[in-house]
């Protein structure tokens, strides 16, 4: 069975329009499993019940950022070593730097292409 058929996402973005376009290029990738949350909160309240492989986390969201929201992960046993990929409009050297300090696996910087958004999941996941 192929990684695609397996893995478990969780697209954490606060505007529907990006969540829709990851949550597309997923699909178009093969990959079903994909749950979606609005903000960082909302995220950790769904991964408590249904852990997922892999978090591909907007970095500007109200309530919890995308940094703020990896720390919670890190610091949790049940979600440590979830997959991580930050992915931001911001791509300054301070917070690329942050989110590796945080243990932050990839980043992607908006706008980008479907290939480039496989590309940076498949650094962190393997081939899907």
């Amino acid at each position: 069975m192929a990684l695609r058929d397996q893995i478990r996402i969780m697209v954490v973005d606060d505007m529907s329009t990006s969540r829709g376009l990851i949550t597309q290029a997923l699909d178009a990738f093969g990959v079903r499993n994909v749950a979606t949350a609005e903000n960082g909160k909302q995220a950790l309240q769904a991964l408590a019940s249904k852990p997922v492989h892999l978090v591909i986390s907007d970095y500007n969201m109200p309530e919890m950022d995308g940094l703020q929201l990896l720390h919670y992960l890190r610091a949790a046993p049940k979600t440590k070593g979830v997959g991580f990929v930050l992915i931001t409009g911001r791509a300054e050297q301070q917070i690329i730097d942050h989110g590796k300090k945080l243990g932050m696996n990839n980043y992607l910087k908006k706008p980008f292409q479907p290939d480039d958004l496989r590309n940076c999941i498949e650094t962190v996941v393997g081939r899907l």
